[in-house]
């Protein structure tokens, strides 16, 4: 089977194989898993940032780096969240069922951003009825809007906004990487005016498991803490660490990631060509949504003809269906797609 589900889907290669097998380990609750040590300084360096830790997902990373910037405001405390954002459609609402804290949803435009306009409208007047405002959050790539790359110029743009207003700027930069790919700028340019940053190990990159949150040395020695009382201290996370640092060096390089680029937007063109079906977004990364109509189908329709043909992807409510590449997709990808869909084309 040709698997679009998304990119998670990727699994390790024998490289990575062996970077577990030969891993040094420690513990590294206790500071002393080289792997880990190794993996948070490599990710610090390439981010830009002073410290960075190693976690299990990128949902924890994510709560640890928002908790940690809001602990700096003192009472009821509010997050502003894009109401298309991972964070506020996929992590189980936990800034609010575990941190307490309140989200606040700004309208998400349909290039990914946050509008100033809109953050400024959203941001609470100093008020005893109000929580505080704390802490502004975006999401680069943007996945629900087709995979959106936010450049530097504009995450500039809110770094300046949250420090005109007193607030603290958190990137879920899950596909971060290819962002910079897409753009042709850094991962650090791209986090620069972030005071917190959260990388996904196991997309784009390839790794089996575990993501890193990119702060200030105080900021990530309470993300670490906090990342203990959720329950994701590990011990010997070399084994995972390991194929992770391999990812990192050798798989977030702009050739290595325009190549999914190059497959996900040659699809794209392909499926404008399908009676019934239409391309939800620009494509500029790795991700493709399709709008299909009642009389091709509809979601589960279009799923069940590309499952027979041998291809996996993923229905996003009724009428849209969401395709990923990745690096295991091989570079007939795209005929095989069109094949499943002869019918329809």
């Amino acid at each position: 089977m040709l698997d679009l589900r998304s990119d998670t889907v990727t699994r390790p290669d024998a490289k990575m194989t062996m970077a577990t097998m030969d891993a040094a380990t420690g513990d590294d609750v206790m500071g002393e898993d080289p792997s880990v040590i190794a993996l948070e300084k490599t990710a610090a360096e390439m981010l830009g940032k002073e410290a960075a830790l190693f976690l299990p997902s990128g949902t924890m990373g994510n709560l640890c780096g928002v908790m940690s910037l809001a602990s700096s405001s003192s009472g009821p405390t509010e997050v502003l969240v894009g109401d298309e954002s991972h964070m506020f459609h996929y992590e189980l609402g936990g800034l609010s069922t575990v941190a307490g804290l309140a989200m606040s949803a700004v309208p998400t435009s349909n290039d990914g951003t946050l509008a100033l306009e809109a953050l400024g409208k959203a941001v609470r007047e100093e008020d005893v009825h109000h929580a505080r405002t704390a802490v502004v959050c975006l999401e680069n790539t943007h996945n629900r809007m087709g995979g959106r790359a936010l450049g530097s110029a504009y995450m500039r743009d809110v770094g300046a906004f949250c420090r005109e207003r007193g607030l603290l700027l958190h990137v879920d930069g899950a596909r971060l990487f290819n962002a910079a790919a897409a753009l042709g700028e850094s991962a650090a340019a791209l986090s620069a005016d972030a005071d917190t940053v959260s990388i996904c190990l196991s997309k784009g990159l390839g790794a089996p498991v575990g993501s890193v949150l990119a702060g200030s040395l105080g900021t990530v020695a309470l993300a670490r803490r906090y990342r203990k009382m959720l329950g994701g201290g590990m011990r010997q996370a070399g084994v995972i660490a390991a194929p992770g640092l391999l990812a990192l060096r050798e798989n977030s390089t702009h050739e290595a990631l325009r190549r999914d680029h190059r497959i996900a937007s040659s699809l794209a063109a392909h499926l404008r060509t399908v009676d019934g079906v239409s391309v939800a977004h620009a494509v500029e990364t790795n991700i493709v949504y399709a709008d299909v109509s009642d009389a091709a189908g509809g979601a589960d329709g279009l799923i069940a003809k590309l499952r027979h043909g041998g291809v996996l992807a993923s229905a996003y409510g009724t009428h849209r269906v969401r395709f990923v590449t990745h690096r295991q997709v091989p570079d007939d990808a795209v005929d095989r797609v069109m094949k499943a869909l002869e019918p329809l084309a």
